[in-house]
């Protein structure tokens, strides 16, 4: 099972162990893609703060990440598991799984990155700030950029298994299964249902939608889940005690689409 992940906006400080070695990292096809990224983003945020502050969405506030960004290649590093920190990695909470969910965790979990590509929970990586919905002015959207390289790397990563497809929208745009990986697919919505005037009414919570799909994870990783397709996937989160509607895909090269529904937000 390979399950992909959204990065979170909110980031770790950077650690203290050794500066990036890019040739570390998984998925080295990605390595020409991640050095040419890299490349712009130190360059733009050297060169010119203000254009940078722009180019990247930052408040006045969040003026601090473009000097973070200048020092991507000698900052200190901590496992990407760690770096990133927000709801959904909350709830997944890493460090206290036990050692067999931990092990689960390294080899399954794939997070998409603006900067990277996408990286292994346990790939280490420098704090930085750089979203999938950037346009950098040499390179135009990383959505975009990444498309090529990640069509390269993505079948062989997702190997012959279930691929379980968390990530938001922003970070989709990057890598769309494609053919027979894309049957053995799903992606997860999470919806709050609740009674208005004896009407069942359903949104989507962007909190605890992450917080579910945190969630999710953990309990795959916890119980030792291995569902080999989407079908065999919604008895497992059937029997983790989770409510999921699945609509199988209505011709081929297109990924299931599971509706997790919950009732309380928290």
């Amino acid at each position: 099972m390979l399950v992909l992940l959204p990065p979170s906006e909110g980031k770790a400080a950077s650690g203290r162990g050794a500066p990036l070695k890019p040739e570390s990292l998984s998925l080295p096809g990605l390595a020409g893609a991640r050095a040419a990224v890299l490349d712009e983003l130190v360059e733009l945020c050297l060169a010119d703060e203000e254009k940078a502050r722009e180019v990247l969405g930052l408040s006045e506030g969040l003026r601090g990440e473009i000097a973070k960004n200048t020092e991507l290649r000698t900052a200190g590093t901590r496992p990407a598991g760690q770096v990133y920190t927000g709801v959904l990695y909350d709830a997944l909470d890493l460090a206290s799984l036990d050692a067999a969910a931990r092990r689960r965790a390294g080899k399954s979990l794939l997070v998409f990155s603006g900067l990277w590509g996408a990286v292994r929970v346990g790939d280490r990586i420098p704090s930085y700030r750089c979203s999938m919905g950037v346009k950098l002015p040499g390179l135009g959207a990383l959505g975009g950029f990444w498309r090529a390289p990640m069509d390269a790397v993505m079948p062989e990563a997702a190997g012959d298994g279930l691929v379980l497809d968390l990530r938001s929208s922003a970070y989709t745009a990057a890598w769309k299964p494609k053919g027979e990986v894309a049957a053995r697919t799903a992606s997860v919505r999470v919806l709050h249902s609740q009674m208005v005037n004896g009407v069942e009414k359903r949104s989507v919570v962007s909190h605890f939608n992450k917080a579910t799909k945190g969630r999710i994870v953990r309990d795959l990783l916890v119980a030792g889940a291995r569902p080999k397709d989407p079908a065999q996937l919604v008895e497992v989160l059937r029997d983790l005690g989770y409510v999921v509607e699945a609509a199988a895909p209505s011709r081929a090269g297109q990924a299931w689409a599971l509706d997790v529904v919950v009732t309380e937000i928290h």
